[in-house]
């Protein structure tokens, strides 16, 4: 049973930059959620434990999103994507049904190239290794049947594919083929697949992302579901946070301010994570 596991939510390249801030500010003030033994990433989350697994310092990490985003690609999750989304995930109650749907319209409108995204995502990472430092669990779900799929270091996939798979936002960006099954974005399922962390200790949310259109799949829900109490927190980004990150959460150009942001926001939090995290 793993004693603290930390989960790293969905929430694009604003969501990267703001948990990155967050940990950041959350280790300048003594708490390094480095020291979990399970880190759960999804989507952008994945991101954010390959680079906390194996990168640099976390106040390096955070300044690094502070650069100007000049070779980060341009991309939308608009309102007529979200809306794709609503219809695909709504018009079903089989969660599973309704990202096969999802994908298939995906497929038809897909947008670059596999291997491509891939690779950005490589120079992107701090190492083509899984981390050592703690069990890092990636999540994707499958375009065949809807599943969703945990990768770690013992299922033979590399980093970067399976962190790909992760990010691999639906009418955005291909999906991304792994042992002959396409996976896309973990987060179809859940913003953050809190429920993963069922057999864990102790529990910290990190989630850009609180909502969903099942209230089983919220964050907040899931984590009360594992019964932790106070050994259990969630953590969402502020009014300001919010305002920092924005409408479209794939927008470089707010990448700085939200991990400003996230920054910021560690001193509202501190008290009630170290609390759940140290006890």
């Amino acid at each position: 049973m793993p004693r603290r596991t930390l989960v790293l939510g969905g929430g694009g390249v604003t969501g990267i930059a703001w948990e990155l801030g967050l940990i950041a500010g959350l280790a300048d003030r003594g708490l390094d959620l480095r020291r979990a033994d399970v880190v759960i990433g999804t989507s952008a989350g994945s991101v954010v434990g390959a680079v906390l697994g194996s990168g640099p310092e976390p106040k390096a990490a955070y300044e690094a999103q502070l650069e100007p985003p000049e070779k980060e690609p341009k991309a939308s999750l608009g309102p007529w994507t979200i809306a794709r989304y609503a219809v695909a995930m709504g018009s079903t109650r089989d969660i599973d049904r309704g990202v096969v749907r999802l994908a298939r319209w995906a497929e038809g409108s897909r947008r670059g190239d596999a291997a491509e995204r891939v690779a950005v995502i490589e120079s992107r990472l701090p190492s083509r290794d899984w981390p050592l430092r703690f069990d890092l669990r990636v999540t994707a779900t499958s375009t065949v049947d809807g599943r969703l799929r945990v990768f770690d270091r013992t299922s033979g996939v590399p980093l970067a594919y399976a962190v790909s798979a992760s990010c691999a936002v639906p009418l955005v960006w291909p999906p991304v083929e792994i042992g002959g099954i396409a996976y896309m974005d973990g987060g179809m399922r859940s913003p953050a697949n809190v429920d993963l962390a069922h057999h864990s200790e102790r529990v910290i949310v990190i989630a850009p992302l609180t909502g969903a259109m099942r209230r089983a799949a919220r964050p907040a829900t899931q984590l009360a579901a594992l019964g932790l109490g106070t050994r259990g927190a969630l953590v969402a980004p502020s009014r300001a946070a919010l305002d920092a990150i924005g409408h479209n959460l794939l927008d470089p150009a707010r990448r700085a301010a939200s991990a400003k942001a996230g920054y910021a926001d560690a001193d509202r939090v501190i008290d009630r994570l170290a609390a759940a995290w140290v006890g």
